[in-house]
């Protein structure tokens, strides 16, 4: 694949994923709705990495580092949103944090995290 290629891979897999987020916040399955939030954010991520690294992305999920790897050039609250859609990642892929985190995803804690991920994407997609 040409470092095109995977750009676009690394943009498509990212729309399928947000569809998907969408989808299973709408079926209120909001923990899994926020760890694809995760992904949407990391593969996007990915794609700018490979677009200005020029290079396969790191094999990693800290989205913080990834961005940080890719010069990509970020405000505080920017990181601190990073931050914590990272944890999303473990938070709902291990049963002993799964419980917490399942309880913490509110409609209304998901929805915000939604709207930040949304936001964040839109910010992302246009630096493609």
């Amino acid at each position: 694949m040409t470092n095109q290629e995977i750009v676009s891979y690394w943009i498509q897999s990212s729309d399928r994923d947000y569809k998907t987020m969408l989808h299973l916040y709408e079926t209120k399955d909001y923990c899994w709705s926020l760890f694809l939030g995760h992904l949407v954010i990391e593969k996007l991520l990915k794609s700018f990495y490979c677009k200005n690294i020029g290079t396969v992305s790191p094999k990693i999920h800290n989205l913080y580092r990834i961005a940080e790897l890719s010069n990509l050039e970020i405000s505080d609250e920017h990181k601190e949103v990073l931050v914590t859609l990272t944890t999303f990642n473990i938070r709902a892929r291990y049963d002993d944090y799964k419980q917490k985190f399942h309880k913490k995803c509110t409609e209304s804690y998901t929805k915000s995290w939604i709207d930040k991920i949304r936001v964040y994407r839109k910010w992302l997609k246009e630096r493609q």
